[in-house]
């Protein structure tokens, strides 16, 4: 890119949950375990929220068993969940792959007009926190997902989700004991980001957003081996996609092989970036997955290994 590229902005903020909340559940990307399903419901319950699940979520592609029912369907769910006046957040119930399929048939002119509400998801929904950064200009979050394991079973997930649902401002900074430099130094932005291969594979589509310039970019994926995240990397240094990043924070890799390895290639291709790269930080993959919102500005502070907000996450 070149430097003319738009700086990346803070978006607009949703409007915090409150006691009574009706929250939707939707399913765009893979099959979700009824089982899974049920206990994160009651989990949403225990918070005094009222979860809705869309009339889709349980399906399964009638040929396609690795998407959650057909893509006309996961897209239909969204749209009248995110356009219903009576539903304050949409949660996704698991990622998996299919937002891609589906991105494109969502009426995003009604979305925008809908005004803002909560977005949960990370993963493969790492697609859809894009367009609506790109396409309704509205802050997102980047967390747990209702039929996630790592939600059912790690109560500092949870704990994590519902601060930054009610109490925002009470989780302004970011990060786990385990977070670590990789590249020290210190920088303010915007934050963007989620799993990298999705965002590699967002470069050119209508809903991709153009430079990453500016931000701090948050990054994390599974099951991608050194040599697949090396390619990844690659990929948006040639495109100049990550020329002008302000910072990067990086999250799990679960599943890409052995941590060495994969932090050898880390260093290797975000290092020449000359800004601060802050490694382990807690979002993603992991056994442990922190609410990291994104469209929010911050400072990502390599030496202690966290961001901090300047403003809470919800308004």
């Amino acid at each position: 890119m070149t430097a003319s590229s738009p700086t990346v902005a803070p978006l607009t903020r949703p409007p915090r949950l409150r006691p009574g909340a009706r929250v939707a559940v939707v399913a765009p990307s893979g099959p979700v375990q009824e089982e899974r399903l049920a206990a994160g419901l009651d989990l949403l319950r225990g918070w005094d929220l009222e979860p809705v699940v869309g009339p889709h979520v349980l399906d399964v592609h009638p040929e396609l068993d690795y998407l959650a029912g057909t893509d006309e369907a996961r897209a239909r769910d969204l749209q009248e969940a995110w356009c219903d006046p009576a539903v304050s957040a949409v949660i996704c119930a698991r990622g998996g792959y299919g937002v891609q399929r589906m991105v494109d048939l969502l009426d995003w002119s009604a979305m925008r007009a809908a005004g803002p509400k909560v977005f949960v998801g990370y993963s493969d929904v790492t697609a859809l926190h894009e367009a609506f950064a790109v396409r309704t200009g509205l802050a997102t979050l980047h967390g747990p997902m209702v039929a996630a394991g790592t939600f059912l079973k790690d109560t500092r997930t949870q704990e994590s989700l519902r601060a930054t649902l009610f109490e925002p401002e009470s989780v302004r900074t970011l990060g786990l004991g385990t977070a670590r430099t990789l590249v020290p130094g210190r920088a303010h932005g915007v934050t963007l980001g989620g799993c990298v291969s999705l965002l590699a594979a967002d470069l050119a589509t209508p809903h991709g957003r153009p430079s990453a310039r500016g931000g701090l970019l948050l990054l994390e994926d599974v099951g991608e081996e050194p040599y697949r995240l090396d390619r990844i990397l690659t990929q948006l240094l040639r495109s100049g996609w990550l020329d002008g990043v302000a910072g990067i924070g990086l999250g799990s890799w679960a599943e890409c092989g052995p941590y060495e390895e994969v932090r050898a290639v880390l260093a290797d291709r975000l290092g020449g970036l000359g800004v601060p790269v802050v490694e382990e930080m807690g979002f993603g993959h992991s056994e442990t997955a922190l609410t990291f919102p994104l469209g929010i500005p911050g400072v990502l502070d390599a030496e202690s290994g966290t961001l901090t907000l300047d403003v809470p996450a919800l308004a």
